[in-house]
């Protein structure tokens, strides 16, 4: 991919020239939120929910997003045209700005980044791994898209050694939670379930928009119940509705009649709106 324009503290500038000090909270300490959109010939999706998210993660990191929401739409329409993809991913990320060398956030207010990259589609089905790792739902974090992404990267590299895309948390509880960049949703004895937010999964965007669009139900969900579901898919803005045909060891038959049915809604959905 040639490389294009990003769009940094307000200016377009050549993704080669563009600059962050190496004293920014986002990369010394990961102190940062972001979000990540899918957009098609340019359009992104669900560009409300997502701008929502932003601010309900910054607020809980008592991070202040210093631009509205119309210039952030105005600043991906920006980028988006000046890099054409027929499909493209996009990332808005909001950090803790300039800070000194600790947890001590600075004075200089945050620092707001807006690039694009090609978007692979999804593999129509994947496997997917338990991680030994728990999710705290009891933490500061939880439920939080924030920068700090290192738990992730390791439970990741944890289920690719093992053959799968995706790596599976469960809570403190040993309840399901949620994968590294998706949510999970069961089919058991014919019922549709999804965890919890309390669980301290996020609260996915297509998540919603699947929970909005179908009879599904959050629901405490026992690490056990998962491993013997019938049915397993993935949601998220880079997968829409995944199956999953093998949990750890466990092989299962895909698309499940739940699944299926998930899956033609959520993309009816798609075809009538690019903003629900």
């Amino acid at each position: 991919m040639e490389p294009g324009l990003v769009w940094v503290d307000g200016s377009l500038i050549e993704a080669v020239e563009a600059r962050v000090s190496i004293f920014d909270h986002g990369l010394t300490v990961g102190d940062g939120v972001f979000e990540t959109l899918k957009a098609t010939d340019g359009r992104p999706f669900a560009t409300r929910r997502h701008l929502e998210r932003l601010r309900r993660s910054a607020d809980g990191l008592d991070l202040r997003v210093p631009f509205s929401d119309g210039e952030l739409r105005t600043a991906m329409a920006e980028v988006l045209a000046a890099q054409p993809l027929s499909s493209a991913r996009v990332r808005v990320t909001v950090t803790g700005g300039i800070a000194p060398l600790g947890s001590e956030r600075g004075e200089d207010g945050a620092t707001v980044v807006i690039a694009i990259g090609p978007l692979k589609e999804a593999a129509p089905s994947t496997a997917v791994c338990v991680v030994p790792w728990p999710r705290n739902e009891r933490g500061a974090m939880a439920g939080i898209k924030t920068t700090s992404y290192a738990e992730n990267v390791k439970a990741l590299a944890y289920a690719k050694a093992r053959g799968c895309t995706e790596a599976i948390f469960a809570t403190t509880t040993d309840l399901l939670c949620e994968g590294t960049g998706s949510n999970v949703f069961v089919g058991i004895d014919g019922r549709l379930l999804t965890p919890p937010l309390s669980s301290g999964c996020l609260a996915g965007v297509t998540r919603d928009l699947v929970l909005e669009v179908t009879d599904a139900a959050e629901e405490d969900i026992p690490l056990a119940a998962f491993r013997a579901a019938d049915e397993v898919f993935l949601t998220s803005t880079g997968r829409d509705v995944q199956p999953v045909h093998q949990v750890d060891d466990r092989v299962l038959s895909v698309p499940g009649p739940l699944t299926a049915a998930a899956s033609a809604a959520f993309h009816a959905l798609v075809a009538t709106t690019d903003d629900p």
